[in-house]
């Protein structure tokens, strides 16, 4: 199993992929731990040192589960899974959720500091379905809408493992 969960921030993304990794026993890699220098504040790495590491990553693990709303690496990840998981759960739930997010250490150095970040983040989120870039709704769609594979699209509530195989999007 090679799976694939990508959406905007706040869409459940983390929390579905963990949960897929701990009951199937695949490796997990969140997107970020590999796109921003650690230690920094959405200071990106360089874009050859990404793709460097998610090549590292598809190289190195047979069964995986990786997560994220990069749409450019979610594109070069998609020629090797299995199933590709769209989380689409709307805006007022991504915003939600993102109000609720438990502190991240690996991207903050404090709850302090994530919490300072919240009202750009929120901001970018909001965003979603207008921006155009690589990580918009826009980019996200035409990922979808052009894999051939086995796929599905949550755009309600949180999306339970179960439906993942059942072909059907929550």
């Amino acid at each position: 199993m090679r799976v694939i969960v990508f959406g905007n921030s706040g869409s459940g993304k983390s929390t579905f992929a963990k949960q897929l990794a701990t009951e199937h026993g695949l490796t997990y890699l969140d997107l970020d731990s590999i796109v921003w220098e650690p230690g920094k504040i959405a200071v990106q790495r360089a874009s050859d040192a990404i793709a460097a590491s998610l090549d590292a990553f598809l190289a190195e693990n047979d069964q995986w589960v990786v997560e994220g709303c990069y749409g450019e690496l979610v594109q070069t990840a998609a020629s090797h899974c299995t199933e590709l998981v769209f989380l689409n759960p709307g805006l007022q739930t991504c915003l939600a959720h993102n109000r609720l997010r438990p502190w991240e250490p690996h991207k903050y150095a404090s709850q302090e500091a994530q919490d300072a970040m919240l009202e750009n983040l929120q901001a970018w989120v909001a965003s979603y379905y207008e921006r155009e870039d690589q990580w918009s709704y826009h980019a996200h769609r035409q990922i979808f809408d052009c894999f051939t594979g086995h796929k599905s699209e949550h755009t309600s509530g949180s999306p339970v493992v179960a439906a993942l195989h059942s072909g059907t999007g929550a």
